[in-house]
């Protein structure tokens, strides 16, 4: 179809090429016939040249579980495990990420990470550097007790690393409960009993010893050395002051080998709370052989509960297993 008579011709595309070539010849006059090919050319859009749309660069997304993930993460610790569930809190007057909320409290869960994760080495975080060897000796003449102090202990302690005094946020554990995460079965628990009755037992001992309290014997059966993925619930209080980086750290040990190393970060906890959490204890494949020598060996299998606040020790719970139970 031919345009009307009197009507302006379109002007042809001109490539890059030949505009290229035709500025060549033509004279760099400014406001020039060139000068305004030249400018009608770079203000087009790539789509004329290439005929699509020009590629944008765009951030890549964070993996999932980068940001939002509140789970708590337990830190380094290899070997085989000792099979108990966990020293656990050993509570006063009685026998033997965490969210903190009111009453009732928030469950939360920690996990114990396993040194042989299926994490790709890419993603796994940085291992923490191995802490130097410490004595018992050395510990008790420091005047305060550090997470890496108690990780370069190389058998189980004999005696308590801190004061009860030294509880100065007056946490306290009233509930703790073990259970087999596969099949849902309670294997162990036991409940702070009431003021009075507490009282009453009290009267009943005299003066109590000094470590009353923080020490737990468990009496399992063989079967519980064989068990995958084990949790331990604790309840606990908070006095009138909060509690920030709260930490555990558990060392357990048989005939004074270390076993396995467990730590577990609470976070900060309010001020006259009541808090609820689950440790996840992932256990690894015993050996035959070292699975008969703790059964033959009661109370042989020992372990060390460290907890601090702001890096400093302010409880220290001890515990000793049996595996012969049913016997």
């Amino acid at each position: 179809m031919l345009p009307a008579r009197g009507a302006p011709r379109p002007r042809p595309f001109l490539t890059r090429e030949t505009q290229r070539a035709r500025d060549d010849r033509a004279p760099r006059q400014k406001g020039g016939v060139a000068e305004k090919q030249r400018r009608r050319v770079s203000t087009c859009p790539p789509s004329r040249f290439w005929g699509r749309r020009p590629l944008v660069a765009r951030p890549r997304a964070p993996p999932l579980g980068c940001h939002g993930d509140r789970r708590g993460r337990a830190r380094g610790g290899g070997g085989h495990l000792s099979g108990g569930g966990g020293a656990g809190p050993a509570m006063s007057g009685s026998k033997p990420r965490l969210a903190a909320a009111g009453p009732g409290g928030a469950l939360s869960r920690l996990r114990g990470q396993r040194s042989s994760g299926s994490a790709s080495p890419a993603a796994a975080p940085p291992l923490p550097r191995a802490a130097p060897p410490r004595t018992e000796a050395e510990l008790l003449a420091l005047e305060a007790v550090r997470p890496e102090h108690v990780l370069g202990l190389g058998r189980v302690t004999e005696h308590y690393l801190c004061r009860p005094e030294d509880n100065i946020y007056n946490i306290d554990f009233t509930k703790f409960k073990i259970r087999d995460l596969e099949t849902g079965t309670v294997l162990f628990e036991i409940a702070k009993p009431s003021t009075l009755e507490q009282e009453d037992y009290e009267c009943d001992l005299g003066e109590m010893d000094s470590s009353a309290g923080r020490f737990v014997r468990y009496q399992f059966t063989p079967a519980f050395l064989r068990l995958r993925t084990v949790g331990a619930t604790v309840e606990f209080t908070v006095g009138d002051k909060p509690v920030s980086n709260f930490r555990m750290i558990e060392r357990h040990y048989f005939r004074d080998r270390l076993l396995k190393n467990f730590d577990f970060d609470f976070g900060f906890c309010i001020p006259c709370s009541r808090n609820t959490c689950e440790h996840i204890y992932e256990f690894p494949q015993l050996s035959e052989d070292l699975i008969h020598l703790m059964i033959e060996n009661p109370y042989e299998t020992r372990s060390d509960s460290f907890y601090f606040v702001d890096n400093k020790l302010i409880m220290h719970n001890k515990a000793d297993y049996a595996y012969n139970g049913g016997q």
